[in-house]
Formats: structure tokens, sequence, C-alpha cells
């Protein structure tokens, strides 16, 4: 089991906070060297990928991934961590919309906008946390963020819930865009349920709850291999040779490289990999298109 090298994809269950589920994993697969890529909170359930070995390595490279998620809001009701776990701030009793209405303010949400990071995240203030500040009842000015929401759909309108699937880039907050739902609608609102069905190209179909984990005769099965994980990024060939000697920040530019893809971005990640497709490492593209090591595979 202390071999173990990969992705394992686990279905969070609602009550569970990430850092549970990681201390759950290293009990069950006997192995200390786990880590989450990017936290799920714990009244949410889902996706929660979890590195497990020297793939703990590569949580790095999962966090820019784009997220999808189903979603519940209530109308009418504001508290204040945006989701159901808080105080209510204020209530409106009767709500004098319909679908058309939500229909048209959930219209004007997709592409780039701006949310402001709830107390209750992770974002750093001044070197603590902004959820520590809240747990003492303390308030700051946060500054918005631009986030991309790619498609935001309602899946059913029982006015006061709302259910909707939602795909968004990193940092998106869901509880945020409920409560600026309710807000552009006049009445406030609040996160009752969230669901992460997919985070980058791993979906809650793949996905294996932790009883399910427990009962199996070898959890480790249930593992992706780290070149598996990665195969969505762009790759760079190296040559054969290059890639016996390379080492933890080299440069790849020039006769090491064999084959390079076109139209690269500065600081995106890619895969290097040998003739034959086997991964050697992830790197990242620097300005003119060079190419820095981030990570060796068979690195210890």
């Amino acid at each position: 089991m202390s071999e173990l090298n990969g992705i394992l994809i686990i279905k969070k269950e609602r009550g569970m906070t990430s850092h549970d589920v990681v201390a759950e994993v290293r009990k069950i697969l006997h192995t200390r060297k786990v880590g989450h890529t990017g936290t799920l909170d714990p009244d949410a359930t889902g996706v929660l990928p979890v590195c497990v070995g020297r793939a703990t390595k590569l949580s790095q490279f999962f966090l820019s991934s784009d997220k999808e998620y189903e979603a519940t809001l209530v109308l009418g009701i504001r508290t204040d961590t945006q989701d159901s776990t808080g105080n209510i701030v204020s209530e409106v009793k009767e709500l004098n919309f319909g679908e058309k209405e939500v229909q048209e303010v959930f219209s004007k949400l997709t592409g780039e906008i701006q949310q402001i990071p709830p107390m209750v995240s992770a974002v750093r203030y001044k070197g603590r946390r902004l959820y520590e500040l809240a747990r003492k009842g303390e308030e700051v000015e946060r500054e918005p963020r631009k986030v991309q929401i790619f498609n935001l759909e309602i899946l059913s309108c029982q006015i006061p819930r709302i259910r909707f699937r939602v795909v968004c880039s990193k940092g998106t907050y869901i509880r945020t865009l409920c409560a600026d739902i309710g807000d552009m609608l006049g009445c406030g609102a609040h996160q009752a349920e969230l669901t992460r069905l997919r985070s980058g190209l791993f979906r809650l179909g793949d996905s294996v709850t932790l009883k399910e984990l427990r009962e199996l005769p070898n959890p480790g099965e249930r593992i992706i291999p780290p070149d598996a994980a990665l195969s969505h990024l762009p790759s760079v060939e190296v040559r054969d040779w290059f890639g016996e000697v390379m080492k933890k920040n080299t440069l790849l530019s020039g006769v090491g490289v064999a084959g390079l893809p076109e139209r690269l971005k500065t600081g995106e990640f890619v895969r290097i990999s040998n003739s034959r497709g086997e991964l050697l490492a992830i790197g990242v593209v620097e300005a003119g298109a060079g190419v820095k090591v981030a990570w060796i595979h068979n690195n210890r």
C-alpha cells in the first residue's frame, strides 16, 4: 500500500471536511502521503480528488481546473454564511416575482463576473484566513475577484427553491453566486444544497465513497495513475536521451525537444513525454515558449 501513487476520486459525504476525508484515506490505504486538490465545504457533497503517494506533489496542476456543480438556493432568506448553516440576517416573506424574472437574472450571470469572497472562505487577509476572522465575529473589506461562469442552467424553479447546474472557473464561490442571485431579485437568498459533479476530468460517476473503498479487497485498484490523470494537458515530446538526464528546474529548449505544441500560453501546464508517450514530468510554459520542469514523475 505504501507504494501507491496516483489520484483517487472520492465521493464526499455531507458533514465531512476535506481533511476528514484525507485522514480516512490514510487509514484505508495505510500511507501518510495523501492530500486533497482543493477543499469542498463540509455541507457539500460530491467529487473530491485525492492525491496519493508521490502524486501529492501534483495537486497544483489540478487546482486551475474548471468545476461543475448542482446546487439549490432558497430565495427570501439571507444568512451570515450565505448557506443554510448560518444565522438568518434578513427574511422576505412575500416574493412578488415568477420564473420569468428568475430566468432573466440567471441569463445575466454567464461569462466573466465579479465576486466578493465570503467571510467563511480560506482567502487570506493580512496573513490570516477569512474564516478564522469570521469565527471571532470579525468582518473585513474584501476585494472583488474575477471568475468565469461558463454555463448556468435552471433545472427546476419552485419558488422559493431554485435548483440549478453551473460550470465555472476555479475560485468561484457557489454560495456567493446564490446570494448574488437573491440580491439581484431584491429579496436575498442562500445556498441550501451543493454537489460537485465534476472537477476537471474527474466526474461523480467515477468516484467512490469511503465506505465502498473500505470494503474493497484491494482499494488501491481505484487509484488513477498520474499519466492518465494528466492526459488532458498538452504534450511536449523530448528526445529519449534527454529524458534520461532531465533534472528538476531544467528549461526545455533546443535539441532536447522533439515536438512542441503550437500556441502555448505563458503559465500553462504541459505533459513532458518521451517518444513512446510515457509521462516523464510536468512543465510550465515560460515567456518565449520555453518550458520549465516543475515535477518529475519518478522522483521520490
